[in-house]
């Protein structure tokens, strides 16, 4: 299910720390409480602790709450520390993360109008 989020209305990441020994109950009030989320929708809520080999995602399924957890065996996500928000992700982001790649592109392409035909 983490490798394949195509099915979600909406993916967010909680950027931080967010304390993994929460359960349904604690995660679901984070994503109400401290972003005026709801959390009863069809979205994925991902959240990553102070070790970055795991994550937590927690995602309504109209009849109870499901909690997903994964660990790597090798490597670390790329989970964004800067800034504490709940932020919304693309599909291509999520997968980037997923890849352990970073979400956030270094550099970007700058669109320029041409200044004459050649």
């Amino acid at each position: 299910m983490f490798n394949n989020a195509s099915d979600f209305d909406q993916i967010y990441i909680v950027c931080g720390y967010t304390d993994l020994r929460s359960g349904i109950d604690g995660l679901s009030a984070i994503v109400q409480q401290k972003f005026q989320l709801n959390p009863f929708q069809y979205v994925l809520f991902l959240f990553c602790g102070r070790r970055t080999d795991r994550i937590k995602g927690l995602v309504w399924e109209g009849d109870g709450f499901l909690m997903l957890y994964k660990r790597l065996e090798n490597g670390k996500f790329q989970w964004p520390r800067t800034e504490e928000a709940a932020r919304r992700i693309t599909l291509q982001q999520f997968r980037w993360l997923t890849e352990g790649l970073t979400i956030d592109p270094k550099k970007k392409v700058h669109q320029s109008s041409p200044k004459r035909a050649i």
